[in-house]
């Protein structure tokens, strides 16, 4: 009986003083690693809100850096206690190979989002036309984008789609010009069209009087001149302006006795 008592008191100073040891090391190292790792997360959230960063796109970055240090502050946790973490490496490593070929479309989606974020190339609220979609921004996710058509529908579409495509910003600039051509034929009586035309649109509201409107011959054609009238007005109110024209071209048409088909559309200038 003493020999078996000798032999656990043996084996006690021999493997757990140790181990006891090794853990409280373990708990000491996680709280001053857990200490550091917030440290980190607090002067990373206020680096990036210095440089005006979005206020999504800080939360995440967060997120995944703190993520990031943990697993390695419990793989270190772990070679101090004694367990072998190659085999965790490898498991890790695999996981992240079958997550990525598993979720190539999410992640290109989230690099995209990552980047829209950062980069800016249209904010919530301005209306754009990008992945053959024309609306009102409404919310600039991490994987999709939500935006407003015209017609109150809803559209969702993913982030690399619309990084990959060309994006027309239509409130970048604060005024728009609208442009409308006119196709007419020989023989009217062009300055006095314009003279009407010009009463007409310069009293539409929203059209800003300066740079005035404008009404210069676009090109000629077999059957006459194509006049194009444009106009200047702040980006919010470029529908009812572009309304306001359409009508004040169709009554001084209908005035002066000539109704041809009109040909309509707008571009974007910055004032």
């Amino acid at each position: 009986m003493e020999a078996l008592l000798a032999q656990l008191q043996t084996l006690a100073v021999a493997e757990a003083v140790p181990f006891l040891l090794k853990l409280c090391g373990a708990i000491a190292l996680w709280f001053v690693g857990r200490t550091l790792i917030n440290g980190f997360r607090r002067v990373l959230h206020l680096t990036m809100q210095r440089r005006k960063i979005d206020a999504t796109l800080i939360r995440y970055v967060e997120s995944l850096f703190a993520g990031a240090l943990t697993i390695l502050l419990l793989l270190s946790l772990l070679g101090l206690i004694g367990v072998e973490t190659t085999s965790f490496a490898a498991l890790l490593a695999a996981a992240g190979i079958a997550i990525g070929s598993a979720w190539a479309g999410l992640l290109s989606n989230f690099a995209a989002g990552v980047f829209l974020l950062v980069l800016r190339p249209f904010r919530v609220g301005e209306e754009i036309s990008a992945a053959g979609v024309t609306g009102l921004v409404q919310e600039i996710g991490l994987f999709v984008t939500s935006i407003d058509t015209p017609d109150k529908l809803r559209i969702v579409v993913g982030n690399s789609k619309l990084l990959g495509d060309n994006i027309t910003n239509y409130a970048h600039h604060p005024h728009r010009q609208l442009t409308f051509k006119v196709p007419l034929h020989y023989g009217i009586d062009l300055p006095e069209f314009r003279r009407l035309l010009g009463a007409q649109v310069t009293a539409i509201p929203g059209v800003l009087p300066q740079p005035g409107p404008s009404f210069e011959i676009a090109e000629f054609t077999v059957n006459g001149p194509v006049l194009a009238v444009q106009a200047w007005c702040e980006h919010q109110n470029a529908g009812a302006v572009n309304t306001g024209m359409s009508r004040a071209i169709q009554e001084t048409l209908t005035t002066v006795g000539y109704l041809p088909a009109i040909q309509s559309g707008w571009t974007s200038k910055a004032a």
